[in-house]
Order: C-alpha cells, then structure tokens, then sequence
C-alpha cells in the first residue's frame, strides 16, 4: 500500500512539474492581467491581439511556413536515409547509424553556427535567400525522421518486397508500393517530430535566419527584453494555442493508431 501511494505522488508531482506552469499560463491569457501574480477579470483581450496584430500574424505564418516547408524537406532526406541504411551492409549500415547520431547529440548551437560558416561564410550565400535557415533546420529534423522511420523497417516483413521483386516489380516500384505503405506511419511520425523541432528551435535560427524575419522561438525572446505589455501578454495566448494543438494533435494520433491495432486484430481473428 506504501508503495502504491508512493508512486502515485511521485506521478502527481511529475505532471505538476511539467504541465502546472503551462497551466498558469493558460490561465493568465484568458484574463486583464499584465503580469502573472494577480488575476483580474476574464477576458479574451490577448487572443484578438494574437490574430489582428499584423506582426505576430506574419511571425505565425512564416514560422509554420518554415516548418513544415523543412519537416517535408527532411522527412523526405530522413525516409531515404533509413532505407539506405537498412539495406546496406552491416558495416555502411553502422557507419550511417553513427553518423545519423551526431546532429541528435549534438548542442543546437553548434548546429546553427556551423552551417552559418559553411554557407554563408564558405559558400557565400546570403542569409536573405532563407537558404541558411532552411537548410539549418533541415540538419536538424532529419535525424529524428530517420530515428522514426527505422523500427518501421526492421517491423517490415522483408520477404514481401523480395516476391514483389520476384514477380517482375522494378526496386523502384516495388519500393512506392510495397515498402513506403509499410513505414508510412513512421514517415508521419518524423514529420510531425520534425515540425516540432522547427517550431521550438532557437539557436539554429538565431545564427541561420535573415535579420527581418523572426520565428516564434526567436520574438518570443526579444520579445521579454523590453515589448510593449499587450504583445507580451498575447504571447501568453500564442503559448496556449500551440499546447492546445500539441494535446489535439496527439490525441487524433493515439485514437488512429487504437483503431488500427484493432483492425489489425480483428483480421488476423
């Protein structure tokens, strides 16, 4: 009995150090409260800020633009990745696993300043062609994509794409028709792990992004040294939205993939 009460509180206390202060901020957002500590009346004042003020509109958009125009490009570099490496031999195999690692353990800011120096100041290219910061965010989603799409594979029954082989299918065909079908859950997985990272990336877009552009992570920083209070508090509210999409989002997930372990067992009844 000690024991399951024990556990229970070490649960309770770990959702609380995770979710209460994103809840505090749900909070304030729906009130007149420039500053958190005292609550005043309800009120939506902050979200019609969100969505009318020009400058976070335009910050929002261009924000989930790179997103999930980098998430695409990366799911695409990740997918053909992890196929490479699963059909090659076990020593390009290893050699690609270890390789695919390094991005994932290393510090973002490394990250970002390292494909700074070799585009802009190696290769010449302007910051303002959102090239660097593209091609920055891609480096970091794609490992992640790959991470995802590799269980799939190694879950894939093999021996169907060798009897499409064996049937006349081209590798080309085989592989839109036989493996992709199999690893898409994977691919969307990394997709939407690869949008995130885009999102809550800062360091790469700080040393990458052009000087007029800003992501959410990066106004969201300049915005606390010194904004005007409404453009603060309506932070609050853009904070709240995108919580709210994440648990949406993962919700719609995990009941698509309750109805698919049951569709699966159902047939194979």
């Amino acid at each position: 009995m000690t024991k399951k009460i024990w556990r229970s509180m070490v649960i309770v206390l770990v959702l609380l150090f995770l979710y209460l202060p994103i809840l505090i901020l749900s909070v304030y957002s729906f009130t007149d409260a420039a500053n958190i500590g005292a609550i005043r009346g309800f009120s939506f004042h902050n979200y019609v800020t969100l969505f009318t003020t020009p400058e976070l509109v335009k910050m929002i958009l261009g924000t989930v633009v790179l997103a999930l125009g980098s998430a695409f490009l990366a799911s695409i570099l990740g997918t053909m990745g992890a196929i490479g490496a699963f059909y090659s031999k076990k020593g390009m195999a290893s050699a690609i696993h270890t390789m695919n690692q390094v991005p994932v353990v290393n510090a973002d800011v490394v990250t970002g300043f390292s494909i700074c120096i070799l585009l802009v100041v190696v290769l010449g290219v302007s910051k303002d062609t959102f090239i660097p910061l593209v091609a920055g965010h891609v480096t970091l989603c794609a490992p992640f994509v790959f991470l995802s799409v590799i269980p799939k594979l190694k879950q894939m029954d093999s021996s169907i794409y060798e009897a499409a082989l064996d049937l006349g299918a081209t590798p080309g065909t085989a592989l839109v028709k036989i493996v992709i079908p199999q690893i898409f859950p994977g691919i969307v997985s990394g997709f939407a792990l690869a949008v995130t990272l885009s999102l809550d990336d800062y360091f790469v877009a700080t040393y990458t992004k052009p000087a007029t552009f800003d992501t959410i992570s990066t106004y969201v920083v300049n915005a606390t040294k010194g904004a005007q209070t409404t453009i603060k508090t309506a932070l609050w509210a853009l904070s709240t939205v995108i919580f709210l999409l994440v648990v949406l989002f993962t919700i719609v997930m995990n009941i698509r993939a309750g109805k698919n372990v049951q569709e699966r067992n159902g047939a194979g009844q």
